[in-house]
């Protein structure tokens, strides 16, 4: 199986590599946490970056076809969000409700709104502030 080796844009360092297997897992993670956060499949195409909303839909009836290097970092980042609310609020609910809720750190924009800016980096910022606010364990 082919490996994706991502860089990690925080550090520089080669990232973990995902396999085709993993990086389905977490596509299939996604499609999950969508319906969860109860995002559109316009919203859910924007955070895989170079989707189309056809290709969303054929990812959640489980068509998921290959992924390229950019959404598998898309995916990792988003995947490490969703762990950060869950060790963040004991409550699921409360952390799948956090990220369309007004954030002064954010200007007053939601989590959502910031990563729906388009870029990666927009998805690594809501990332970044998540690790500051559940610290280093």
């Amino acid at each position: 199986m082919p490996q994706l080796r991502l860089i990690d844009p925080q550090h520089g360092a080669a990232a973990p590599q995902f396999n085709d297997a993993e990086t389905q897992a977490m596509q299939r993670a996604f499609v999950n946490l969508a319906a969860l956060w109860e995002i559109t499949d316009e919203q859910a195409a924007v955070l895989m970056g170079d989707i189309s909303v056809r290709t969303w839909r054929r990812w959640k009836v489980g068509d998921l076809g290959r992924a390229g290097i950019d959404v598998a970092a898309r995916l990792s980042n988003l995947m490490g969000i969703h762990k950060a609310l869950r060790l963040l609020f004991k409550e699921p609910a409360r952390g799948y409700g956090w990220i369309k809720r007004p954030n002064d750190v954010f200007g007053g924009a939601s989590a959502l709104d910031v990563m729906l800016c388009g870029q990666i980096t927009d998805i690594m910022r809501v990332r970044r502030y998540l690790d500051a606010m559940r610290g280093p364990w």
